[in-house]
């Protein structure tokens, strides 16, 4: 269609010319019949407006046909071509999902790993508090009752980490019921192997002893802590109107005491599972 329409324009053109040679021709024998100033200035005139004319006419045809060589020559096939694949392959870039991004999604739960740290976990949980005070037996200590103490205390080592980052963070103060002294000093001995007077930085003076399940309840009631954990539901419901929160450490699980009591059937495990730092990390999403 195009090479049709280029060849009707240059037959207009070419009978367009045709038509201005026979006008030229008349024109110039009516001038050499009536030769004056005014009829030689018409005559160029209409020669300017001629040439200009036919530079105009001819001009589209020629760009035409210069677009068109350009189009059919090695060069621009090739400028093209560099064109369109830089345009595919950006479009490639952007719309195609990258692979290394897929190989390093991580799942929820090493997403939180990554992100909590165990002391962060730790401060979270604790929800502001910085005083604490801690029941040993049972908690702390493999030992659950003061006769076991007569022959040996054992820190538990999964509670290590976590008791150490409470101790380093906040004022804890530990409390254990005793029934001699030389368990006083198996307590300190175990308390001072795992590093929690160095590596934590607490003071031995804050180890308390007592003789009596009521004593510990009234050291607590003394020291006014934010925190108390212990494992005694008695001992739990007696304070929780007076101490802010309180950890109930029970491996059977414990019901309803207060609004203010919270449960777990260990103290690593409410500080360091990976349940809690789960509900931590949703918490702040």
């Amino acid at each position: 269609m195009g090479d049709s329409l280029r060849e009707a324009l240059l037959e207009l053109i070419r009978r367009f010319g045709t038509h201005v040679n026979a006008k030229m021709s008349n024109l110039i024998a009516l001038l050499i019949n009536h030769k004056n100033a005014g009829s030689i200035g018409a005559l160029a005139g209409f020669a300017l407006a001629i040439v200009f004319t036919w530079k105009y006419l001819k001009s589209p045809g020629g760009h035409h046909r210069r677009l068109e060589k350009r189009r059919n020559s090695p060069t621009a096939n090739s400028d093209d071509n560099s064109q369109s694949t830089g345009e595919t392959v950006l479009s490639s870039n952007v719309c195609q999902p990258s692979s290394s991004l897929n190989q390093t999604a991580v799942s929820p739960q090493e997403f939180t790993t990554m992100q909590l740290s165990l002391a962060q976990v730790v401060r979270q949980q604790l929800n502001g508090g910085r005083k604490i005070t801690c029941q040993l037996l049972g908690v702390v200590l493999e030992e659950s009752t003061p006769e076991e103490l007569l022959e040996h205390a054992v820190v538990r080592p999964t509670v290590v980490d976590v008791l150490l980052e409470i101790a380093k963070g906040c004022d804890l103060y530990l409390i254990a019921r005793v029934l001699d002294d030389d368990s006083e000093e198996k307590v300190i001995s175990a308390l001072d192997a795992v590093g929690v007077f160095t590596i934590g930085g607490m003071n031995r003076n804050k180890v308390l002893f007592c003789s009596t399940e009521t004593g510990r309840s009234s050291f607590v009631r003394q020291l006014e802590p934010d925190w108390h954990i212990d494992t005694s539901a008695e001992i739990i419901s007696q304070l929780a109107r007076f101490i802010r929160y309180q950890l109930h450490i029970s491996p059977v699980g414990s019901g309803y005491i207060a609004s203010n009591v919270f449960g777990s059937d260990s103290l690593e495990r409410y500080f360091g599972g990976i349940d809690t730092a789960e509900a931590v990390l949703c918490k702040h999403i």
